[in-house]
């Protein structure tokens, strides 16, 4: 059996029904948007402020998911530009169904821009 990474995750979630489609999976709408939010943790951390969606790069789907799985969504700074950061989201779920399981349903590459209070983009500080 697979098992979470040791590492602190950016977002847990549990899925909710009122998340679900009619064939009772999860939206994958419902899950990028978690995604996205996991992503833009370590990007506001990095950018010392806001920062903005610019783009998802990549986005890929393993497995369904279902009302009741717990949803860990794993975050990191991969690259940073002047004012754009690229995040990696690993998405894990944790399925109490009888036995529990464990395994990576999805993986995404979103790019953030910092911005300032006006809403437009701004350098990013330097890196600690």
């Amino acid at each position: 059996m697979q098992e979470l990474p040791s590492i602190e995750p950016s977002l847990r979630v549990p899925a909710l029904v009122k998340d679900s489609n009619p064939s009772g999976t999860m939206f994958g709408g419902w899950l990028m948007g978690q995604v996205d939010i996991a992503g833009s943790i370590p990007a506001l951390v990095r950018a010392k402020g806001p920062v903005v969606t610019v783009s998802m790069h990549e986005m890929n789907f393993y497995a369904p998911l279902f009302p009741g799985d717990l949803v860990s969504l794993y975050a990191k700074v991969i690259a940073s530009g002047k004012t754009s950061i690229r995040v990696h989201i690993d998405c894990w779920v944790q399925r109490y169904a009888g036995n529990m399981e464990c395994f990576k349903a999805a993986q995404a590459v979103i790019v953030y821009v910092a911005i300032d209070k006006r809403g437009m983009k701004r350098d990013l500080p330097e890196a600690d």
